[in-house]
């Protein structure tokens, strides 16, 4: 079973950039998985952000597409996320995740947080305006 620890979150002036890192360890190759960020507000559902297939095909959210890029190292078994252009309403706990089964589309609108199954404990990103 892969384990998932996020870093790099952080507190950040409106406009400002971030990348956030998840590890990933254990027995099973990572690089057989779907991975994927989420993020979370208080009393609001975790939502999906991005997410990074097998094939190297990315597909993100619309409130970040053009602002957010995805990639994976595969050598280091490190998924990252590249915020730019951040804003205030960017503001939440972002969580990894993985999956062994199809990869979803971020973009189709719909909750995806169902399909994976592994997920890390979170890094807490805080936008000001």
């Amino acid at each position: 079973q892969v384990q998932l620890v996020e870093s790099g979150g952080g507190s950040v002036q409106s406009g400002g950039s971030l990348r956030l890192s998840c590890k990933a360890s254990g027995p099973t190759d990572s690089s057989s998985y779907c991975m994927a960020w989420f993020r979370q507000t208080p009393g609001s559902e975790r939502e999906g952000v991005a997410a990074w297939d097998q094939d190297y095909t990315t597909t993100y959210t619309d409130p970040v597409r053009g602002r957010f890029t995805i990639s994976k190292d595969n050598t280091e078994n490190t998924l990252y996320l590249r915020m730019n252009n951040l804003k205030p309403e960017d503001t939440a706990m972002y969580y990894c995740a993985a999956t062994p089964f199809l990869c979803p589309d971020m973009g189709d609108g719909r909750a995806h947080s169902t399909t994976f199954t592994i997920w890390g404990q979170g890094t807490q990103v805080t936008v000001s305006s």
